[in-house]
């Protein structure tokens, strides 16, 4: 049996101790948060404290909280023999630099508050100092999730810089794509089948071989058509993404 102290009260820690109460062999051992409403919402019969002085012996101290306090709330445990691991995809792990036991355990996964999500998808990235502790993240992990994947922290903030892409850029595309159906009166649900064949196609499908559309076609005609109906922000990055998808395929 694995214990573990969850520190932090956000999506990222909500989704993990949904996650390790329905898993064998992990017991949350505490939960410390800042907020008393927040840890009286998330931990229910779980005990809590937001007293750091206050942290139970476990053995893996798991840090879900924002990448700017990381360094100081880890400065302020007393692991004692215990693993500290973080769950940020851009911090390396020197920032738990005061710890002699120290790693990361980054599920690679946007967390919404109240989406229902399936853990045993999600890839979760880990890193350690010692091969005993590696051993011992890849335990935990596959408590929750099939993928586990060692990457150290230069291979972790290039993975993260890949997903701001695919998933935060992404989205923002939905969004102005959603203001364009809005402003003309049409259903966004209607993109929802499209959306879907995208994402599924390219898990069969290089990226680079899956690209439709007028750009990809080179089919300035429509191109222009277009650039006639946008202005603002949806203008320029028409003509950027559009510039960018000619020149792959010159």
């Amino acid at each position: 049996m694995i214990s573990v102290i969850l520190l932090g009260t956000g999506n990222v820690s909500t989704h993990l101790l949904n996650a390790f109460n329905s898993a064998d062999n992990v017991r949350i051992t505490q939960v410390y948060g800042r907020n008393e409403s927040a840890l009286k919402r998330i931990a229910k019969d779980i005990p809590y404290t937001r007293n750091l002085e206050d942290l139970k012996k476990a053995d893996v101290y798991i840090l879900a909280i924002s990448d700017d306090q990381i360094s100081t709330v880890a400065n302020h445990i007393q692991a004692n023999s215990g693993l500290v691991v973080h769950t940020s995809g851009t911090q390396p792990i020197t920032a738990l630099k005061n710890h002699i036991r120290r790693g990361i355990f980054y599920p690679l996964q946007t967390f919404s508050s109240g989406a229902k999500i399936d853990f045993s998808k999600i890839p979760i990235c880990i890193e350690a100092t010692s091969e005993k502790d590696y051993e011992l993240l890849e335990k935990l992990a596959k408590t929750i999730s099939k993928n586990a994947y060692r990457l150290d922290s230069e291979k972790r903030k290039k993975l993260h810089l890949a997903a701001v892409f695919v998933n935060n850029f992404s989205n923002h595309l939905y969004h102005l794509g959603e203001e364009i159906c809005l402003a003309n009166d049409l259903p966004f649900e209607i993109l929802y089948p499209l959306i879907e064949e995208t994402a599924l196609k390219i898990q069969t499908t290089r990226p680079i071989d899956a690209q439709t559309g007028p750009a990809r076609r080179n089919d300035q005609h429509t191109i222009n058509q277009q650039l006639k109906q946008l202005t603002g922000v949806p203008l320029e990055l028409y003509s950027l993404f559009t510039a960018s998808i000619k020149k792959n395929y010159e």
